[in-house]
């Protein structure tokens, strides 16, 4: 499965509130003779923060939970239990759900982008001037699924054209071949920037056309 992004880590945080773990940090922390005002002092939180925990109105963050481990002298996995299971069927199902939308998002850009090159010739003869309506909204789906795109790849941290197909398979690239994409990560940059300077020249050229068609 693809890598879990940490921004995606926060919003699994919100969903398991209904987790058990916040039973289990006042059970230990009972079972030590800790108040809450001395275990925020051990874990550099408030101790409205360990309450909320306790009552499970927020979930604390991985470095929390390793220092929780320490105190109580117990394993993450015994503290845990079956969050960890939950965690991760959450962390699938969103990601998952990313992939389907970005494969989404791909496609729709595409299609945007064959209908500008289709439509703009034939509208700009049958109506003229006013050609421009629809290929401004179609531009503009054209840059919204691009953009939407780009946002899932700073968030999974996927650039490279093998990262992406990668990522919309669900598959993860072994350590080896991570490394060798990462080191791609230039050069696919500079081809990114000359395929986006073909398209707009594609769509300044579709305008052109268009104009050329009207006036001829």
């Amino acid at each position: 499965m693809a890598a879990f992004s940490i921004s995606r880590y926060a919003e699994v945080e919100r969903e398991t509130y209904d987790m058990e773990l916040g039973s289990r940090i006042k059970e230990l922390r009972k079972a030590q003779n800790i108040n809450q005002d001395e275990l925020a002092e051990k874990l550099f939180v408030s101790r409205q923060t360990i309450s909320n925990w306790e009552n499970d109105k927020s979930y604390p963050d991985i470095q929390s939970v390793l220092l929780l481990s320490e105190i109580f002298d117990v394993s993450v996995d015994q503290l845990l239990k079956g969050d960890v299971e939950k965690m991760e069927r959450i962390i699938t199902e969103q990601t998952q759900a990313d992939i389907n939308k970005m494969n989404t998002y791909a496609i729709g850009m595409l299609i945007s982008i064959i209908a500008i090159l289709i439509t703009t010739p034939i509208l700009a003869v049958t109506i003229g001037f006013w050609f421009l309506i629809p290929f401004a909204v179609l531009f503009a789906c054209t840059m919204y699924f691009a953009t939407r795109i780009e946002k899932y790849k700073k968030e999974y941290n996927v650039q490279t054209y093998k990262e992406i197909i990668a990522f919309t398979k669900g598959e993860t690239l072994s350590p080896t071949d991570q490394i060798k994409e990462e080191a791609k990560r230039p050069y696919q940059k500079a081809l990114t920037t000359i395929i986006s300077a073909v398209i707009a020249a594609v769509v300044c050229g579709g305008i052109g056309f268009g104009l050329m068609l009207i006036f001829k």
